[in-house]
């Protein structure tokens, strides 16, 4: 073929991680990001209204499609940029999301008023609040970070599930616990975790 040298081998830019592993990566990334997050907060309002299995399937439904917008755009930024240049830019992110968790995160005053007065139809009540809710949140902006390392399925399946899977949790601790949750203890082991993801995204490309 014109323009192609015999003999020179063609070359094609990894793009990621198998599927596999993007999900498992995805999944903890995001149940991380999710602990303390104004979206779980929701979660715990909802379930003092609701039963716990509307209120999950309306945070699946509503994390699935914000998550599959964010892994768009994220595939998009990955193509776009140098290997290096990405995991930097990750690395920076992730950091700053760990001083984002530090700073904590709560609802406002009309977020917590929408989620206690709806009564009705609660399903399309809790996706349209956290489809809403995470436009533009922490783990939305999580998610497009993790889609300029890793495939779109693995990586928009596992932060599904991490987010749907840490909103669980708080419902089921929340209940245990008189709505309760350890919030220092979470603050702070979130942020160190997002802190060493950031470290090694950094260190990686010079190893």
């Amino acid at each position: 073929m014109p323009g192609i040298s015999p003999g020179r081998p063609l070359t094609v830019r990894p793009r990621g991680r198998g599927p596999l592993e993007a999900f498992w990566i995805s999944l903890a990334v995001i149940f991380v990001a999710e602990l303390g997050d104004k979206s779980q907060l929701m979660a715990m309002t909802f379930a003092t209204r609701f039963r716990p299995w509307p209120v999950l399937a309306g945070i699946t439904l509503a994390t699935a499609v914000v998550h599959l917008l964010s892994v768009a755009v994220g595939g998009l930024v990955g193509e776009a940029l140098p290997v290096t240049a990405i995991s930097i830019v990750a690395g920076i992110a992730f950091l700053g999301f760990a001083l984002w968790t530090l700073r904590g995160d709560e609802l406002t005053e009309e977020e917590s008023q929408k989620a206690q007065r709806t009564t009705r139809h609660a399903i399309i009540a809790v996706t349209v609040a956290f489809f809403l809710s995470e436009l533009g949140d922490k783990t939305m902006l999580a998610t497009i970070t993790l889609a300029t390392q890793h495939g779109w399925l693995g990586t928009w399946i596992g932060s599904t599930v991490g987010m749907v899977a840490a909103d669980a949790l708080a419902i089921v601790v929340g209940r245990m616990l008189g709505k309760h949750l350890p919030e220092k203890a979470i603050k702070y082991g979130a942020a160190a975790a997002f802190a060493v993801f950031g470290i090694i995204l950094l260190v990686e490309p010079f190893v």
